[in-house]
């Protein structure tokens, strides 16, 4: 079973999103996503300072099995992106809710948080599907 945080809201297209003390969200995916994942080999981040909406598509991961589209949870302006993940895509296998994060933003409607997962209907998604 996969490690889900419960201090953490997630998406149904499986990102994870943390509220920092700065009224920002940072982004990832969730541990169930990776291991269905594989092997990541590459991790295309989001263009600084792009503003989205929630559920566009912002970052693309890639692993040995297949592509998957990482979408923004709400909406908002990206305001940092993992450079690490450019040398070292293996870290969302290997880190998901730490190091392996994929993106920061801010919110342009904090509302879109009520939306969002808790960890409980997250695992029960997951064991669904």
């Amino acid at each position: 079973m996969s490690h889900t945080p419960e201090e953490l809201m997630y998406t149904e297209s499986h990102e994870w999103v943390r509220r920092e003390e700065d009224g920002s969200v940072t982004v990832g995916i969730s541990d169930h996503a990776q291991e269905a994942l594989g092997d990541v080999v590459f991790v295309e981040l989001p263009e600084l300072e792009a503003e989205l909406a929630a559920r566009e598509e912002v970052a693309v991961v890639e692993s040995v099995k297949a592509a998957s589209d990482i979408y923004a949870p709400v909406s908002g302006t990206i305001l940092a992106v993992n450079e690490l993940l450019e040398d070292a895509p293996e870290t969302v296998n290997e880190e998901p809710y730490n190091e392996g994060w994929i993106f920061k933003m801010s919110l342009s409607h904090p509302d879109e948080l009520d939306k969002l997962l808790s960890a409980a209907d997250y695992r029960l998604q997951c064991e669904e599907e």
